[in-house]
């Protein structure tokens, strides 16, 4: 599925709609790093991998723009943890 990813920079978060759904991805700046704190998806649109995309677009504006990838987020800290393999 190819989402439509908004970043949403006045509220700091990722965002995307599905079938009228909407799911995001908010994250803090704190000095050189951009640490993800919540992912939220609806249930009605949970486990279609919409969570990564978010989480994963939300990192690679932080590469682009030379930032630390960090999370308080459970889930984030385990995607970024799944990709230092």
């Amino acid at each position: 599925m190819k989402l439509n990813i908004r970043h949403q920079h006045d509220k700091h978060r990722f965002a995307t709609t599905v079938e009228g759904h909407d799911a995001f991805v908010s994250y803090l700046l704190s000095g050189n790093s951009l640490i993800i704190e919540h992912t939220f998806v609806p249930k009605p649109i949970k486990g279609r991998g919409i969570a990564a995309e978010l989480v994963k677009a939300a990192y690679d504006y932080a590469h682009e723009n030379d930032l630390v990838c960090q999370a308080t987020c459970s889930y984030a800290a385990s995607w970024l943890a799944s990709q230092k393999h």
